[in-house]
């Protein structure tokens, strides 16, 4: 691996490594999860019990493994790229024959006490390992080459492992996410064009033959919900109850009639963004979006800094799994797309979610510390 460091004016080693943080994004993320930590306190009947001191604690712990991760040279993160996602493949491949099964899906390995979805760790070692991938890429072959087919199944094997859990939120999370980097790397506009229309052939064949019914049903259901609304259009109607019914400035926290008389399902995880629209009203909706924006703002501009294509391209990926995180979350809630199981970044309750997330903000934090560490295209 050849790779040379220049370090300019301001950039230290150390301890001195703290000052060059985007400290402006780390605060970004504590006002996100601070939100998170008042609406759960708010949900669980305005008490740090059961989610709002475990969403506390767990994100104080997991800032302190970011800001520790920040201060890894980027060269490291380069060489542990493929180990990664290899790791994570062969955790999805496990899945598939000690996984736990619960609530129908088998997703979970146990280890000991500790339990965790290994499709997770693969949101984290797709982007780490394309973007390794594309460094040593030239520009002609990231266009349109047949080496492409090998990020192609990069990305292709894990979705395709994931969604037989099944988990078809996670895994088109990791296929848009994937897409994103082969776009951002340079893809051909008449590959993206053509593909795209390969999709749009596919995708009513997928609905018809490869998903599970009550995924089908979901899909049917989120255009009319009023056909089913105490089945499949249960979700979608009390979402848009809750957004609705907060008006411009909310009904005040813990007022919510539809999350506090537990109406609104999953009130603590996929649904509090409409909880927190319900008793902060389109002000605090809107609000969090923009905190959001900005933070993947602050985070692109980071990504543009790099001098490294890796670090560019591993920066862009993780915050555009962001994005998407946002994106569908609030889509869904909305009943612009179907209820699929992907929570709010930050806001919603949950460990293994916040985790992937900080771990990603880790390696955008050290892609900043690190911007005029230059890797060489020929490294391997």
């Amino acid at each position: 691996m050849t790779a040379v460091s220049i370090n300019r004016p301001g950039e230290g080693r150390g301890l001195g490594k703290l000052g060059q943080i985007d400290w402006s994004l780390v605060g970004m993320l504590c006002l996100i999860a601070g939100a998170g930590a008042v609406m759960l306190y708010s949900v669980g009947g305005t008490s740090m019990t059961p989610w709002a001191g475990n969403h506390i604690l767990r994100f104080t712990v997991f800032l302190g493994m970011t800001l520790v991760l920040a201060l890894v040279d980027i060269r490291v993160w380069f060489a542990l790229s493929y180990p990664v996602y290899v790791v994570a493949l062969l955790l999805l491949v496990a899945v598939e024959a000690v996984g736990d099964v619960r609530m129908g899906a088998q997703r979970w390995l146990s280890l000991g006490p500790f339990s965790f979805q290994p499709s997770e760790i693969m949101k984290i070692g797709i982007v780490m390992a394309l973007a390794r991938f594309y460094h040593g890429v030239s520009a002609e072959d990231a266009r349109w080459s047949i080496k492409l087919l090998i990020p192609a199944l990069m990305i292709a094997v894990p979705v395709g492992l994931v969604a037989h859990q099944p988990d078809l939120g996670t895994a088109l999370l990791i296929l848009f996410t994937g897409a994103a980097v082969m776009f951002i790397a340079g893809l051909s506009w008449t590959v993206i064009a053509a593909l795209g229309a390969a999709g749009a052939v596919a995708i009513p064949l997928m609905i018809t033959f490869v998903l599970h019914e009550y995924q089908r049903q979901r899909i049917f259901t989120f255009l009319k919900p009023e056909t089913d609304p105490s089945g499949a259009g249960y979700h979608t109607l009390q979402g848009k109850i809750a957004l609705g019914s907060g008006g411009f400035l909310g009904k005040g926290l813990g007022l919510g009639s539809q999350s506090q008389s537990d109406f609104l399902p999953e009130k603590h995880t996929d649904f509090i963004y409409a909880s927190l629209a319900e008793e902060f009203g389109f002000i605090g909706a809107f609000g969090i979006l923009i905190l959001y924006g900005l933070a993947i703002a602050a985070a692109l501009r980071i990504a543009a800094q790099s001098a490294s294509h890796f670090g560019r391209l591993a920066a862009t990926g993780v915050t555009a799994t962001f994005g998407l995180y946002v994106l569908i979350n609030a889509a869904m809630i909305m009943g612009l797309a179907p209820v699929v199981g992907i929570p709010m970044p930050m806001l919603s309750y949950g460990g293994t979610v916040m985790l992937t997330v900080m771990i990603g903000f880790g390696l955008i934090l050290s892609v900043r510390v690190h911007r005029f560490t230059e890797i060489g295209r020929g490294a391997i």
